[in-house]
């Protein structure tokens, strides 16, 4: 099966679900990885981003 498959496939099992542990746990997986890439990044990457981030709020043009 390909991984559109499979997305599909968990898509449908989380429409179906009315479990809310199940749903917050798939939350929580992840949150937790995009801490882990957060966490991978340098400290100049962080603020890089970071700063990019606060531009992009104010509406100032964002070059990358």
């Amino acid at each position: 099966m390909d991984i559109q498959s499979e997305k599909l496939e968990l898509i449908k099992l989380l429409i179906e679900t009315d479990d809310t542990a199940i749903i917050e746990s798939i939350k929580n997986i992840f949150k937790s990885e995009k801490k882990d890439i957060w966490k991978q990044l340098s400290a100049e990457e962080q603020e890089k981003i970071d700063l990019r981030i606060q531009e992009a709020n104010r509406g100032d043009q964002v070059e990358l």
